[in-house]
Parts: structure tokens; C-alpha cells; sequence
């Protein structure tokens, strides 16, 4: 029989993995919302000595340099540690540094627990989603991994509403609380990571062969043991494309030069900028400064903006859930396209109706409706899939071997842009008036043609799949390839695994591997 990690294996163990990735992303969440409703706070900013609104943005975006550098930190710990131990040692720094926020008395201190907070979330956010991809099945990867953005935005309402209560305490409790609260969650996942197995991919790249067997097993349920065919299969598949790609042979420098197996530079890229799509669609004008938005943009008073702040959070949480009955059925190129039309429209609308609000201040508060509503139509746009997909593809996209440093770059290039529009926001909104919603009109509109033209389809394949097809050298446009957007799996994957289990029933994995590597050059060709 195979072990029981938490007394579950199979579908139950990979519950308990997605319910630890998933606290993960309600951390992340309660992290992306808190501050912005902080930040509005009157006993808060007395206590900062009334910081001026560029201090303001600073405050804000600082967390987002700290998520950077603890992002690429990954790319050396993520397979040195694990994936379970990567999440525990970035949720002890989370809390370390919520401790420093809510003792805070100056805006010097703020910033320093804003950046040791960071630290850990970049942690974090770079390991959970791939630790979640390269322990799922295929056919649920991408429904898990949405659970995992819905979770992000549970965090990010609870931040809202959890705020909206405190509002009406006296004194520094008010926002004091609320940042210690971050420690909450450092507890969930130190009662779940240590218990939970690491990547079987990670186990097999690191030599730990039995350990792996014994993960799949687990993984895979029903009774399944070490010996099983369907384990042995499984465990083949992913040795052979290691093998082939056999990346530790390579430096850093011909690896991003080009010079390595084909396609790696070119998949780290597409998984970044997946990721940068999903920061500057301004999805963090709305989360980090929503309640600011209303007061400084739409001139709403403080109570009714928090509250309209935590009831968008809701409208935001629905549509993020509704993401897992599309993600896989429409696949993640329709979704992301359609969703940034959506995104778009509303962006445009709402830059009309604030300058129609500046050109007769008359009609302000029809206008504001109007403005309100359709923020709460982005939420749902972005909820559906803008907000997941850019967070699932970096962990199918890169190569197995360097799928860890792919979503270390990825996230960091995430946190990067996410520092670039929290730093920029306060003072666009002041400057710019109602031509600031224009730059997120044009940019969310450019998500269709860079996704149509650049990015292949990732559902319905395995993790494995993707690197057969980039063995093949696809050109850099993908749109007329039909095993490239094609929504079902292709064929030659399936005719590729079934080989891989018949070759596998010949002899143990070593001898199988050896047979695969000489006959695979000539069936992939």
C-alpha cells in the first residue's frame, strides 16, 4: 500500500496539497487587500505623521519589491528545500514581518515590515502553484490551480470586510489588528506543510528515485504501490524527458543564449510575460487602492467607499470560482482573450464617464454609479480569467528541469510590474484625472493579439506533453498550429505515453529509460 500523508492518498491527498497551496494564496490575498484600507485609516495616518501621496504609494509598492527579491531567492531555494519547505520558511518571514507592521510607529518601520512581509510572499507565490501543477493530474490541473486564485481573492475579501468591522474601533487597534491578523495564517500552514509530500518531479531530478515512487503512488491512490504499472509508468515518462533535456549539462549563459535544448529562454519569456499581463491589466489599481479610488477618483465618503470596497471583494470572489468551469472546457487561450476584451470594454467606460463627470460635475453622482458598476464588471472580467491564467501557465509552460527557476522569474517579474502600478497609482489618479483609465484600456486590449499569435494551448495536456512540443521547434507564431491550439490532447502524446507503458512492462526503469532515449530523437522527429 502506499503511504498516507494526513491519513489521505489519492484525490484526498491531493485535496490536503491544494487546500495548503491554497492558504497560501488567501495569505496572499488578505496581504494584497489589508494595506489599501489601512492606508485610509485616520488614526494610521496621524500615527505615519500624515504621509504626502507619493509616501503614500511608496508604502504600498515597497511590499512589492520585497515579493521580487523573495521570488528570485527560488530560484537557488525551490530545489534545495522542497516545495512544502520553501511555503513554511516564507509564511514564518510573513509573519515576522506583520509582527514589525503592527507595532509600527513610523513610516520607516512600516516599510521594513512591508519588505521582510514581501520577502515571504514572493516565497511563497513562486513555489505553491508549482507544487500544486506537478501533483495533479492533467485533466484537473487547471481547476485546482483557479481554486487557488479563488482562494487569493477569499484572502482579499476577508481583508476588505475584516477592515470595514475595525473601522469603528477607536484608536490604533483599528489598523493594528488587521496587520497582525497575517499571523493567522502562518499557523494553517505550519499545522499542514510538514506533513505533505514534495513534487514527484522535483524527487526524480534530484536522484531520490524511491522517494518518488513512493509520492506517485500516493498520488495516484486506489491501492497503488511502488510496483504498480501505472506508477512505473508515470515515473518513466517524466525520466524520459528529463533525460532528454538533461539541462545540468548546461550553464546558465548558454541556456538563455539559446544554446541549450530548444525552447527553454523561449518558455521562461512566455511564463513571464503571462505574468506581467496579469499586473498591468491594473487589476492592482482597483485591489491595493479600491477604497481610494472611490474616495480621491469618485469623491464618495470614507464608510460608503470601504463598504462598496468589501462588497466589489464578493462580486471579485464569485467570478473567480466561476473561472474553474471554464478554465479547462474553453482551455486557457479563448479564457484569457476573452477575458481581457471584457477588462478592456470596461476600462473604456469608465475613462468616458469620469471625464463626462469632470465636464458637467452636475450629474457627478449618476456618473459615479456608472463608474462603480463597472468596476465591479472588471472584478468579474478579470475574476474569469486574467486573474488565473497568467498564475497557471508559468507552472505548465517551462521546462521540467527548470520549471522551479521559470516560476521564480515569472513571479518575480510579477512583483516587479505589481511595485511598478502600487507606486504609480496615487499620484496617476491625482495627476492625470480621467486619462489615467485610458493606459489600462490600451494595455488589456493588447492581450489579444499577444496571446492569440505567441501562446500555445497548455489544457488538456500533461506537464510532459508540453516539453514534446517544444522539442519539435515550433515557430515563434503559434496560431496556425493546429497541435498548438488544438483544445483536446493531441494524438501523438497519447501514442507517445502508450509506447512509454509497453517499453515499461520490458524490464525495470533504467532499462527502459536507456531504449527510450535512443529510439525518442526519431519519433519526435
Amino acid at each position: 500500500m502506499a503511504r498516507k500523508y494526513l491519513g489521505g492518498s489519492g484525490e484526498a491527498l491531493t485535496i490536503w496539497i491544494s487546500l495548503a497551496a491554497s492558504t497560501v494564496l488567501v495569505f496572499y490575498g488578505y496581504d494584497q487587500g489589508v494595506f489599501g484600507n489601512v492606508l485610509v485609516g485616520e488614526d494610521f495616518l496621524r500615527t505615519m505623521n500624515f504621509p504626502s501621496t507619493s509616501v503614500q504609494g511608496t508604502l504600498t509598492s515597497v511590499y512589492n519589491l520585497g515579493c521580487f527579491f523573495g521570488a528570485l531567492s527560488t530560484i537557488i531555494t525551490g530545489d534545495i528545500l522542497g516545495r512544502p519547505r520553501v511555503i513554511l520558511l516564507g509564511s514564518s518571514i510573513i509573519a515576522i514581518g506583520a509582527i514589525i507592521q503592527a507595532s509600527s510607529y513610523s513610516v520607516a518601520q512600516m516599510m521594513v515590515g512591508r519588505v521582510v512581509a514581501g520577502l515571504g510572499t514572493g516565497m511563497n507565490t513562486a513555489t505553491a502553484g508549482v507544487w500544486q501543477a506537478e501533483t495533479s493530474k492533467m485533466r484537473s490541473r487547471g481547476k485546482l490551480v483557479i481554486i487557488q486564485m479563488a482562494n487569493c481573492i477569499t484572502g482579499f475579501s476577508i481583508s476588505n470586510w475584516l477592515t470595514l468591522g475595525f473601522s469603528f474601533a477607536k484608536g490604533s487597534v483599528a489598523w493594528r489588528f488587521p496587520l497582525a491578523f497575517q499571523i493567522f495564517f502562518t499557523g494553517l500552514i505550519w499545522v499542514l506543510c510538514p506533513f505533505l509530500p514534495d513534487s514527484p518531479r522535483l524527487l526524480i531530478r534530484k536522484g531520490k528515485y524511491e522517494e518518488a515512487y513512493e509520492v506517485l503512488a500516493a498520488l495516484e491512490g486506489h491501492g497503488a504501490t511502488t510496483s504498480s504499472p501505472e506508477v512505473k509508468t508515470q515515473f518513466n515518462i517524466i525520466k524520459d524527458v528529463l533525460d532528454r533535456e538533461h539541462l545540468n549539462s548546461y550553464t546558465w549563459f548558454q541556456l538563455l543564449s539559446g544554446k541549450g535544448p530548444s525552447g527553454v529562454l523561449r518558455r521562461m519569456i512566455l511564463g513571464a510575460w503571462m505574468q506581467a499581463m496579469n499586473q498591468i491589466s491594473g487589476i492592482n489599481v482597483t485591489s491595493y487602492y479600491m477604497t481610494y479610488v472611490f474616495i480621491h477618483a469618485l469623491n464618495i465618503d470614507t464608510l460608503r467607499a470601504r463598504i462598496l470596497a468589501a462588497a466589489g471583494s464578493v462580486d471579485y470572489l464569485l467570478f473567480s470560482v466561476l473561472a474553474y468551469f471554464v478554465i479547462e472546457r474553453y482551455g486557457r487561450r479563448k479564457v484569457m482573450m476573452t477575458s481581457a476584451a471584457a477588462c478592456c470594454t470596461c476600462w473604456v467606460i469608465i475613462t468616458i464617464v469620469l471625464a463626462l463627470t469632470e465636464s458637467d460635475p452636475s450629474n457627478s453622482y449618476n456618473y459615479g454609479a456608472v463608474a462603480v458598476t463597472f468596476f465591479f464588471v472588471f472584478f468579474a472580467s478579470f475574476g474569469m480569467g486574467v486573474l488565473g491564467v497568467p498564475w497557471l501557465y508559468p507552472t505548465e509552460i517551462n521546462a521540467l528541469e527548470m520549471r522551479t527557476k521559470g516560476a521564480s522569474l515569472a513571479m518575480a517579474t510579477n512583483w516587479i510590474m505589481n511595485y511598478m502600478v502600487a507606486e504609480v497609482t496615487p499620484s496617476g489618479i491625482a495627476n492625470l484625472s480621467w486619462r489615467f483609465w485610458i493606459i489600462w484600456a490600451v494595455i488589456c486590449f493588447s492581450f489579444i493579439p499577444i496571446t492569440y499569435f505567441f501562446y500555445p494551448e497548455t489544457a488538456n495536456r500533461s506537464l510532459e506533453d508540453i516539453d514534446r512540443f517544444f522539442e519539435t521547434k515550433p515557430g515563434i507564431f503559434i496560431h496556425r498550429n493546429k497541435i498548438a491550439t488544438q483544445l483536446h490532447r493531441p494524438a501523438v502524446y497519447e501514442e507517445e505515453d502508450a509506447r512509454i507503458g509497453t517499453l515499461g512492462e520490458k524490464g525495470d526503469g533504467n532499462d527502459v529509460v536507456e531504449e527510450r532515449v535512443e529510439n525518442s530523437d526519431e519519433k519526435m522527429a
